[in-house]
């Protein structure tokens, strides 16, 4: 299935006009927390209903999904796609690409990105399966062996079953009192709203 997708430039000139513009982020609420885009409504990937999502739309217009690099705005895209949504575009390049553009965002607190956090657990538990492997017990090895066989099927199925894991982590998620805390993340459930800011 091909996901249809808007360059960052192009959606941003949409915004600029004026146009009622339906922008979800679904990358973590600490990633989002970090930098988003201004217009930006946070959805992450692993609270997103869909098919609530789906009902809670009337019309046929646009639905534009962005994340950090576009993998999980594809994956979202997907999601609502299978749940009814016939107006699902994914911003080509995430978050990154609208900066890489030079259009504005908001900034806040920094944060380790979920892609970064996939790669020292994933390889802090080959290190770990290696020198247990080693020292205790060769059965460790298999340990690594896992991890390995993981990284290849996310790979392969642009799927992380680890990402999707630390995504639901405490430090990833904002506190429910913070009052940084972004609009519609504890309500991701909930239909949308028209031109949310």
């Amino acid at each position: 299935m091909s996901i249809p997708t808007i360059a960052p430039q192009k959606l941003s000139d949409l915004i600029d006009s004026g146009a009622a513009v339906e922008l979800i982020d679904v990358r973590t609420p600490v990633e989002y927390r970090e930098v988003h885009v201004s217009s930006a409504r946070n959805v992450p990937l692993d609270q997103l209903n869909a098919a609530q999502f789906a009902a809670g739309r009337s019309d046929t217009a646009p639905l534009y999904v962005i994340c950090r690099s576009g993998s999980r705005g594809k994956q979202a895209c997907e999601k609502l796609l299978a749940a009814g949504c016939t107006n699902v575009v994914n911003v080509e390049g995430g978050t990154q690409g609208w900066e890489q553009a030079g259009l504005p965002v908001i900034r806040g607190k920094k944060a380790i990105s979920l892609e970064r956090q996939v790669r020292i657990a994933a390889g802090l538990m080959v290190l770990t399966g290696s020198v247990l492997g080693y020292f205790v017990s060769p059965y460790w090895i298999g340990l690594s062996a896992f991890v390995g066989a993981g990284l290849t099927f996310a790979g392969i199925t642009d799927t992380c079953g680890m990402g999707m894991l630390l995504a639901r982590m405490p430090w990833n998620q904002l506190p429910k009192s913070s009052p940084t805390e972004v609009t519609g993340s504890g309500a991701a459930c909930a239909p949308p709203k028209k031109c949310c800011g």
